[in-house]
């Protein structure tokens, strides 16, 4: 008992805000990265808005997209799912599940009737000029309400502007690997089938070396020097199929997905490597070139192949060598 603590008193066992502070959240977090499924439908209509499962998908005919269902990882607090979903089940465990309703204005916005504006029919592509066509326009999505005459009436709400969502979750368990964390957050962005691999590699690096306060002149700055250390970076190897190289999201939001990815995974590095499939070289293209110009072994016609290779800047002294060496050969 203290000096200045009442006489009978009880000693005070509530836990000071230090050690509140101390306390570690338990369950589920932001930042960690979860397996889950859920449905989520429009409360008005009951219409599907997105699901994990095949079966739903079949269900509701949508199961010919080029679109995997199953569910799916997703990284706590990255804005990959609306977050009264995820307010749900944080603090929770794997196992658990639930029912919640995300507002429309926490979904996809309230319905804007100013959204809806008269445009020229001719600013729409004459294929997608008919009620219900879905048009881009000056960087706008929307979809055609009426054509009369030459002027159109385009509504550029969200399909879903004004619908409260109904997500039906279960959290299948916590993720742990690496690989598969990427995989997840990547997912969110491609259906596409990558092939990842975390190393860690011995890298060259100039780190600059502070200069001795007692050498040089005490009235100009001493010179930075540099020298090279070798340092371990942890890397995350991307192998860049040719699905994702031509992918538009992916050209123009690299570095922010990649970055992302960093953080989250706690690497120092991404590497997205690119993997073209030829035909094994110079000498095998050059097989169709020929084929084209009507060439045939011993009677092909040299100089003419040389004039072709010319006008296409290639050495052709070097082929004509190995054109040599072929007939040598035979």
């Amino acid at each position: 008992m203290t000096d200045d603590q009442p006489e009978g008193a009880e000693p005070n066992d509530e836990p000071s805000d230090a050690d509140t502070d101390e306390t570690e959240a338990s369950g589920i977090q932001e930042g960690d990265f979860v397996r889950l499924a859920y449905t989520a439908r429009s409360v008005e209509n009951d219409q599907l808005v997105d699901t994990t499962d095949q079966d739903v998908a079949e269900e509701e005919g949508v199961d010919d997209q080029q679109q995997t269902f199953e569910p799916r990882v997703i990284a706590v607090g990255a804005g990959h799912l609306f977050d009264a979903v995820e307010q749900d089940f944080i603090g929770g465990e794997a196992g658990d599940s639930g029912s919640v309703t995300v507002p429309a204005a926490e979904a996809f916005g309230e319905y804007d009737e100013e959204e809806v504006r008269t445009i020229s029919a001719e600013k729409i592509p004459e294929d997608d000029r008919y009620p219900g066509g879905h048009v881009d326009i000056e960087g706008e999505h929307g979809h055609v309400n009426t054509i009369i005459g030459g002027r159109a009436r385009v509504d550029f709400n969200h399909p879903l502007a004004g619908e409260d969502v109904e997500y039906d979750y279960e959290v299948l368990d916590t993720v742990d690997d690496r690989i598969e964390r990427a995989e997840g957050m990547l997912g969110m962005y491609f259906d596409a089938d990558l092939d990842m691999r975390i190393e860690v590699d011995e890298v060259e690096e100039e780190q600059m070396v502070e200069p001795d306060e007692d050498e040089g002149d005490e009235d100009e700055e001493a010179e930075p020097e540099f020298e090279t250390e070798v340092v371990e970076k942890e890397t995350l190897y991307i192998e860049q199929s040719p699905q994702l190289q031509f992918d538009q999201q992916w050209m123009m939001g690299k570095q922010q997905i990649l970055g992302d990815l960093i953080d989250r995974l706690d690497l120092d590095r991404v590497i997205v490597e690119e993997v073209i499939d030829g035909t094994g070289g110079m000498m095998g293209g050059m097989g169709g070139m020929m084929g084209g110009m009507g060439g045939g072994g011993e009677e092909a016609d040299l100089e003419a192949i040389e004039e072709e290779l010319e006008d296409a800047d290639i050495d052709a002294d070097e082929i004509t060598e190995e054109l040599d060496d072929v007939e040598s050969d035979e």
